[in-house]
This record gives structure tokens, C-alpha cells and sequence, in this order.
């Protein structure tokens, strides 16, 4: 009996692991989006938005604003650096809002 047990436990754990990589790729079939800046060091999705390179995992540093990673939509904007258009090396960050009726001291 001891085999038997086994065999039953080793086959529900392998309709468990079918029933999970089926939910996994539903969820792969949605709607994607590219994110820049979030990207580790040869980790990207293809080429630079620059065009210094046209090949996937060629990202020469992390969180370049020129390198793409493919993400579920909605995920990108809610990282931190994550942009959905490239943003430029150097670029300037928004100007926080001058104090109104301030003195400079």
C-alpha cells in the first residue's frame, strides 16, 4: 500500500503543478507593456531605446532609462524609476514647486 500512497501523492502534486502553470500562462496572455528604468544589468527585453545595442541582455547598467523590460500592464509605473517611454541619460528630474510669499534667508 505504501507504493500506492506514493504514486497518488506524486500524481496530485503533478495535477497541481499542470493546474498552476495553466493559471500562470492566462495571466501571461494579458495585456503587456515595455518599462525603462527598472532594468538590472543584462536583464533586458531586446534592444536600447538608443540603439547602442539591438539584442536582449546587453543592459550595461542597472535602472538605465534607455532599457526595456516587458511587464504586465499597470506594474510599471507603480516602481520606483519604472517610465513607460525611455528617458534620456541626465535627465532633469521635475522641479519641486517654488515656496509662495517666502523670504530667502
Amino acid at each position: 500500500m505504501t507504493n500506492k500512497k506514493t504514486i497518488n501523492v506524486l500524481l496530485a502534486g503533478a495535477v497541481a503543478a499542470v493546474s498552476l502553470g495553466l493559471a500562470g500562462s492566462a495571466h501571461a496572455e494579458g495585456e503587456k507593456e515595455k518599462c525603462y528604468g527598472v532594468v538590472k544589468a543584462g536583464k533586458n527585453d531586446c534592444g536600447s531605446a538608443d540603439k547602442a545595442h539591438g539584442c536582449a541582455g546587453l543592459a550595461a547598467v542597472d535602472g538605465s532609462g534607455q532599457e526595456w523590460v516587458t511587464l504586465p500592464k499597470g506594474v510599471c509605473e507603480k516602481l520606483v524609476n519604472g517610465s513607460l517611454e525611455p528617458v534620456a541619460a541626465g535627465a532633469p528630474a521635475e522641479e519641486a514647486p517654488a515656496e509662495e510669499g517666502g523670504e530667502a534667508h
